[in-house]
């Protein structure tokens, strides 16, 4: 297959292209910036650039995942928050204006989102019918999620991706998370109640790949590992797996005075479960929470 992606040298970008390439797919990562491919099956082409039109790059194509967006870790300031929509619909609206110019049209549009759609909760459970929150990451996430669906206007089956936290050990949450551990320093975080709902990068990995391939699953997915955790487990079994203390807490001000909004990210959660992937038959390589951190820390 040749598959197209934004975001491509992002965590997740990374992970799904080299597992695509060892098995012998092509790779098309849409860019800003020029680069030359070091590996065989990987082509670069510019976009959201003025003058850029990667379509004429593009025939051919089965897929495209959009995993393109501004982190949404930084202080929260008015005009971050803006960046943080912006970055998003520009490259979602972008990518409608490509499939609406190639002759013949992928099959499929990926497109990244989060479990943030929800709000937070430390009681509801969430599948993919639960209704939209009402803060900032929920409203940005159904702006998001509506851009993308303009694709299906054009015959292309759309999937959205709400991601949890992507565990892995050299990017994403977990290496911040793990520090303090590492220093002897970790503990509870806030009140500890608060849910997450995380999922292993392999899972992430091999998920996107299911959906590409199997035409019944489309609109919102929960990408996330189907025993979700408190953050006093979370953090109990972080300090098992890594062989330190969990003694250390740390209070909500504090993050609240660090991190300013964006502390909600670590004070508040959802239990999000991934209905779609399961009863689609996708089978993940790491259900709990122990084990997934046993392999991402060799233990």
């Amino acid at each position: 297959m040749k598959i197209v992606i934004t975001g491509g040298t992002g965590l997740v970008g990374q992970a799904l292209t080299s597992e695509l390439i060892r098995n012998g797919h092509n790779v098309v990562i849409l860019t800003r910036k020029s680069r030359t491919a070091d590996n065989q099956g990987i082509q670069y082409v510019r976009w959201l650039n003025p003058g850029d039109k990667p379509e004429e790059m593009l025939d051919g194509t089965n897929a495209i995942v959009n995993l393109a967006g501004a982190t949404i870790n930084g202080r929260w300031t008015e005009d971050y928050k803006q960046k943080i929509l912006d970055s998003r619909l520009d490259a979602a609206a972008e990518i409608t204006r490509i499939i609406s110019s190639l002759k013949t049209k992928p099959e499929a549009l990926i497109n990244a989102s989060a479990v943030g759609f929800y709000g937070t909760s430390e009681d509801e459970v969430f599948t993919e019918t639960s209704p939209a929150g009402k803060y900032f990451l929920a409203s940005t996430t159904v702006q998001w999620e509506a851009a993308a669906m303009k694709a299906g206007d054009l015959g292309l089956r759309v999937v959205l991706s709400r991601f949890g936290v992507i565990l892995d050990k050299n990017g994403g949450a977990l290496p911040r998370m793990a520090q303090p551990y590492k220093l002897f320093a970790g503990g509870r975080v806030g009140s500890g109640s608060q849910w997450l709902s995380w999922i292993h990068i392999e899972d992430v990995v091999q998920g996107i790949i299911f959906a590409i391939k199997h035409p019944h699953l489309a609109g919102p997915v929960n990408f996330t590992a189907p025993s979700p955790v408190r953050m006093e487990q979370f953090g109990k079994t972080l300090s098992n797996v890594m062989e330190r203390p969990h003694w250390f807490p740390v209070p909500s001000f504090m993050l609240k005075l660090l991190l300013g909004e964006m502390s909600m990210l670590v004070l508040q959660g959802q239990r999000a479960i991934p209905e779609k992937l399961l009863t689609s038959g996708y089978a993940f390589r790491y259900p709990e929470l122990n084990q997934a951190l046993k392999n991402i820390f060799d233990v």
